[in-house]
């Protein structure tokens, strides 16, 4: 999948995801931007709404927040105000992103997000795992013929098959990020074995938006497949964000870049080439002095290591034939030196 300049069937796909981890200075957010492509990152997310464009300003009790979560007590609208990023920020975010040679885009959260993002010609749409269920922003986002990144945490298996089939009608390229939507998500809940079954079932490149707390997580996303992986970034876990709990600071982002990394090196190919180590691996050699003429036997023929001889299964064929010419203890044993 082509997201910009980057090629996702080359290298996997690392996305450093702002989200309400600028508190509120605009400073911050671009040292932000600045320390996650130190860290490794090969782009930066951005999102881009209003409060009013994901809710209403209500405190009934639909409106508050509750079942555990990092955000329990405040309404839907007094979250979405204080995690916003303003967006008389995002074009000078962008532009400070790509001066830095960062991949950058956005999650727009409606249709008038869209079109506010497309002048910044953003080099993908990612709908995040709340608005999967919004098929008419979908639809929007994906008509602007950009690459689609959506992740599926609160996706049923429908809505999956709908939102593909969405994307796939404009023609463009899509990704479906395997995400699970608690904040932190509990390991027992991630389930990381779907990202094979979304790339098998649905033939789109796959990826991993994590939640977790710690790094292991999207190591063992890309070691099932995953070319693509997000995770929130944050400046200073001390900064009073209401996202910090599960980002990573820039230490835990780019231990997680160059495990990611070495994971990609680790799987490598499909392989049956052996490169090293046949020097101990075992082969035929003349252990006892053989004048010519004597016959091979397993007395002056022995299979052991170094591994430059020829291979232990001819041993058989060998037994009993006369050699053509004298051999030392230490020769490796070739077929031209093999008579009747």
């Amino acid at each position: 999948m082509k997201i910009g300049k980057f090629d996702t069937t080359k290298k996997v796909f690392i996305v450093a995801e702002l989200s309400a981890n600028h508190n509120h200075s605009l400073q911050v957010a671009k040292d932000t931007i600045y320390a996650s492509k130190e860290a490794g990152a090969d782009a930066i997310k951005l999102q881009t709404y209003t409060p009013q464009a994901l809710t209403i300003d209500c405190k009934r009790e639909d409106f508050i927040i509750k079942g555990g979560t990092l955000w329990d007590g405040k309404s839907y609208f007094e979250l979405y105000k204080e995690a916003m990023t303003p967006l008389e920020w995002q074009e000078e975010l962008f532009n400070y992103a790509r001066s830095l040679d960062l991949e950058v885009f956005s999650s727009p959260f409606s249709k008038e997000m869209v079109d506010f993002l497309e002048p910044l010609e953003p080099v993908a749409y990612k709908i995040a795992s709340f608005e999967i269920r919004d098929y008419e922003l979908i639809e929007y986002a994906a008509s602007k013929k950009r690459p689609m990144i959506i992740s599926t945490g609160v996706a049923t298996l429908e809505d999956i098959e709908n939102v593909v089939e969405i994307v796939k009608k404009h023609n463009v390229e899509l990704a479906l990020l395997k995400c699970t939507s608690a904040y932190p998500a509990p390991l027992e809940e991630v389930n990381l074995l779907t990202i094979p079954n979304l790339k098998d079932t649905f033939k789109v490149e796959v990826g991993f938006s994590d939640h977790t707390l710690g790094i292991e997580a999207p190591i063992a996303a890309v070691t099932l497949g995953a070319r693509i992986v997000e995770k929130h970034f944050i400046l200073d876990k001390k900064l009073p964000s209401p996202d910090r709990e599960f980002s990573l600071d820039p230490n835990e982002f780019k231990k997680m870049v160059q495990a990611v990394r070495n994971v990609e090196k680790m799987l490598g190919e499909v392989s049956y080439k052996v490169k090293k180590g046949v020097e101990f691996a075992r082969s035929l050699y003349v252990v006892k002095e053989i004048a010519k003429g004597e016959k091979f036997s397993r007395e002056n023929v022995r299979a052991i290591r170094p591994g430059y001889g020829l291979h232990p299964k001819y041993l058989p064929q060998i037994l009993g034939k006369r050699a053509c010419k004298d051999l030392k203890k230490g020769d490796r044993l070739k077929w031209e030196y093999v008579g009747e």
